[in-house]
């Protein structure tokens, strides 16, 4: 019986499904030489260790029309805990806000938004930093294309590197 770093396995079936989410228990088992079963089963075990964040669909921006792509550095006056979390659960709760960094130096925050039109964004800015006093300096960049756009996120490189999160059984 050939043994199979358990791992590795695991890893490249987080991979695959990164790539492509909608591929079948059958063909994770046929690409990785495992039976559906064992296939499932990793994939469950890697899903309750908390390995998926979420399971959705990317639409394809150009079918839902011209849209307003902006990323936004922020700055506040005050950068207590208090006042950072305060403006972090506003921003996050927004619809049109796709993705919220706090970051350092430079801005406290770096948005990216996507909006349907400028006025659209004049609304969004009114709402979300006109109407705070606490926001010092907003900054907008337009995006005029889009070249790259991906979520997959790399994985360590060797069974080594791995979380332990990774499970670790030869099922």
């Amino acid at each position: 019986m050939k043994f199979m770093d358990t791992k590795s396995i695991d890893l490249q079936l987080l991979e695959a499904l990164q790539t492509d989410a909608s591929l079948s228990n059958q063909a994770l088992a046929e690409r990785f030489g495992l039976s559906p079963p064992t296939s499932m089963r990793r994939v469950r075990r890697l899903k309750e260790a908390g390995w998926f964040e979420r399971q959705v669909v990317i639409l394809d921006a150009k079918k839902a029309g011209p849209l307003l792509t902006a990323v936004i550095e922020i700055s506040l006056d005050r950068q207590d805990a208090e006042s950072l979390d305060a403006f972090e659960a506003r921003i996050a709760a927004d619809d049109e806000v796709q993705q919220c960094y706090r970051v350092s130096p430079g801005p406290d925050f770096v948005l990216i938004v996507v909006v349907r039109d400028m006025p659209a964004y004049q609304a969004l800015a009114q709402r979300l930093f006109t109407a705070d006093a606490n926001v010092r300096n907003v900054k907008a960049f337009f995006s005029i294309r889009r070249a790259k756009f991906s979520t997959r996120i790399p994985l360590p490189l060797s069974p080594l590197e791995a979380s332990s999160d990774v499970p670790s059984s030869r099922s």
